[in-house]
């Protein structure tokens, strides 16, 4: 596992990660609201 030494790699990698993390976020909180008030947007 030599690779994941180099600092672009681990940089790239959690990058990966925590964006993952955020979009299952952003996934489990529309669906948890999917009934309820209005879109942000949906007044402009």
């Amino acid at each position: 596992m030599k690779f994941l030494q180099n600092e672009w790699v681990k940089f790239t990698l959690k990058t990966i990660f925590y964006a993952g993390i955020l979009l299952l976020l952003l996934y489990f909180y529309h669906f948890r609201n999917a009934g309820g008030g209005n879109f942000i947007y949906n007044e402009f």
